[in-house]
């Protein structure tokens, strides 16, 4: 049970001051009961004393009175003694008022030598023997505080004091039987009893007392805690700039050293804010996917990409161990060489992962085991994508090639243009000069004049490709974008009977980009595609939103690309169809690039091409909610 401050406080003090005042309580009844039982013990040795003085005068009286024993035998002497004692009223005045008026004196008797009782305060006792041997009340005096208190207060028991009663002259003094005074324990007990109350009574008036000065003390002097308290929660709540408490003492102090801790944290936290928007933004912008493990291989830090290959979302990941992300039956539990929640390095394993709305893919697994010394502190575990960095180095040596070709066929076209003008007039002043009629010179003519415009055609074609174009860029709706392109191109798409069928998300933003190029591209993917499908087919393009990229997607149902092809489709004049001219394709790469898009593409021979176009957004929006992909869209067929 969980006690506040001023509680646990409040009570300590109590017990303490119930322990002090037990000890005190207890110490004052233990001197009580001695008390109260010594004076008894002293009380029936008076009375004995006094009760025996008493006999001795009686006996005087009688001799007085010229009485005498009837001779020397123990008989007479005893009914001597006894019509002495009974005929003493002073005797018996004397035993009656010490038992009525003394509290603790329960029986005063006294007995001959054999036992058997002459005179008693109990009138039915003369002439009986006592009943036993009482217990005598010096015992009880030198007994134990525990033992007196037991005996006082369990079944009422009575003690005497005995005192010799002797005859004869002095020196010459025979027994003749003893004086005794009894005391009962329950006399005693409501002695003490009312001493015992009053110690209760004030024990508990004590811890009553004190448990209320506790608490107002405790209150009083907590007080600054609250403060405190308060305090420590405007920092956690991020306020570091409360004032700390204007006192000299202990609590002033560590309010403080509060405060300077909050301010120290106000700078730790914002140094720490900044890493982590750093790091977000590192790790949002990473297409691996990253899991870092702690040393008791649980999930400590997930980057966003991780969901594509797991498809698990990231935040359902932290903090979770490394044998429920991948139980006994996940492919990747056997690449990474998880035994029993440790990892050992791997390097460039790979296997085939495939979520539920996601085809089958390569994936590369990589495990750093990150140590200090000899000791380890956790793993990193990469998952790359092969077939995306594949594509990304296609794309790239496409590139790097087409860069190449544009400087080489920038100085050809440069050298090539020069004789081609030469060659054009002489053949003008050649033209000029041939006479009339001849028909093999004027058709000769002909022919290189033909030629000659063939050459400057392709020229200006390379100077085209290579020249870099005069961007127009503006914020452009691709929705209306693809529905102009599919509009121009709708007759040939009839023609040679391809169904369209559209699915534009409207939300998405516009994108920043030269209308006319990015028309120019898209009109050459969508041609590629129906010449794809000379049978006719169906033509599906899609719009919509992937984080801060609009995705376009041109899919076809043709013949497909063989795989020996693939690492050519961007490459000038790279074509596979008769009549092509190799330069629609590149010409759409170098436009996509020129926006800062991407473009890819997969196939499957004989079930058709999707290429894939992704443009950055205009502006940074608001994240769109997820929702079905037919959500929202248009949808146009043309049969």
């Amino acid at each position: 049970m969980h006690l506040r401050l001023n509680t646990k406080i409040t009570l300590i003090m109590a017990f303490l001051v119930l322990a002090v005042v037990g000890v005190n309580s207890t110490l004052y009844v233990a001197n009580l009961t001695r008390q109260v039982i010594r004076q008894a013990n002293d009380r029936a040795q008076l009375v004995s004393r006094h009760v025996f003085f008493q006999a001795q005068n009686a006996l005087s009286e009688s001799a007085k009175a010229g009485q005498t024993p009837a001779s020397s035998s123990p008989e007479d002497l005893r009914a001597y003694v006894q019509k002495s004692l009974d005929e003493s009223a002073a005797l018996t005045s004397s035993i009656e008022a010490e038992v009525g008026y003394s509290p603790l004196i329960y029986e005063v008797s006294i007995t001959d030598v054999n036992g058997t009782v002459l005179v008693s305060s109990d009138t039915s006792l003369p002439g009986k023997q006592t009943s036993g041997a009482r217990t005598d009340l010096a015992r009880l005096v030198s007994s134990s505080f525990v033992s007196q208190l037991r005996r006082l207060y369990g079944p009422p028991r009575a003690y005497e004091v005995d005192y010799p009663f002797q005859l004869g002259p002095p020196g010459n003094q025979v027994p003749f039987g003893a004086i005794r005074v009894a005391v009962q324990t329950g006399l005693l007990r409501s002695d003490i009893t009312p001493a015992l109350s009053s110690a209760a009574l004030l024990a508990l008036a004590s811890i009553g007392i004190s448990v209320f000065l506790a608490a107002l003390v405790s209150s009083v002097s907590l007080a600054p805690l609250k403060s405190i308290t308060a305090q420590l929660d405007r920092i956690s709540k991020g306020e570091f700039d409360e004032k700390p408490l204007e006192s000299g003492d202990e609590f002033g102090q560590v309010s403080t050293k509060i405060s300077k801790i909050g301010m120290q944290l106000r700078g730790v936290r914002e140094i720490f804010s900044t890493l982590r928007e750093n790091l977000d933004q590192v790790l949002g912008g990473l297409d691996d996917g990253l899991l870092l493990f702690s040393l008791d291989g649980r999930a400590v830090m997930v980057s966003p990409a991780v969901e594509r290959f797991l498809a698990m979302p990231s935040d359902h990941l932290l903090g979770r161990r490394a044998e429920d992300i991948f139980p006994a039956d996940h492919p990747v539990r056997e690449a990474i060489k998880l035994r029993e929640g440790e990892f050992e390095p791997v390097e460039a394993a790979e296997v085939v992962l495939a979520g539920p709305d996601s085809p089958a893919r390569r994936v590369g697994v990589t495990v750093q085991v990150i140590a200090e010394g000899e000791t380890r502190m956790g793993a990193l575990v990469t998952f790359t994508d092969l077939e995306s960095r594949e594509r990304i180095t296609t794309q790239l040596q496409v590139s790097e090639r087409l860069a190449n070709l544009g400087r080489i066929t920038a100085g050809v076209a440069h050298e090539v243009k020069n004789p081609l003008n030469s060659m054009r007039l002489w053949l003008e002043n050649l033209k000029a000069s041939l006479p009339e009629g001849e028909t093999m010179p004027q058709q000769a003519v002909r022919v290189l004049d033909n030629e000659i415009d063939r050459l400057d055609t392709v020229v200006k074609r390379f100077l085209d490709f290579t020249r870099p174009p005069a961007m127009h860029q503006e914020e452009t709706s691709l929705k209306d974008l693809l529905e102009e392109v599919l509009a121009v191109g709708k007759p040939q798409m009839d023609r040679a009977n391809v169904k369209v069928e559209a699915h534009f998300v409207t939300d998405v933003p516009p994108v920043l980009v030269d209308r006319q190029l990015l028309k120019q591209a898209l009109m050459n993917l969508f041609l590629n595609a129906v010449e794809a499908m000379p049978g006719g087919g169906r033509l599906t393009v899609s719009l919509e939103r992937r984080g801060e990229m609009a995705g376009i997607e041109i899919q076809d149902t043709g013949r497909g690309i063989p795989p020996e092809h693939t690492q050519r489709v961007f490459q000038l004049f790279f074509t596979t169809r008769p009549g092509g001219s190799g330069i629609g394709l590149a010409t759409a790469f170098r436009t996509v690039q020129f926006l800062n898009g991407s473009i890819d593409f997969k196939s499957e021979v004989g079930r058709g091409t999707t290429f894939r176009i992704e443009l950055p957004l205009a502006r940074q929006a608001e994240p769109a909610q997820p929702r079905p992909r037919e959500a929202g869209a248009t949808a146009m067929r043309n049969a």
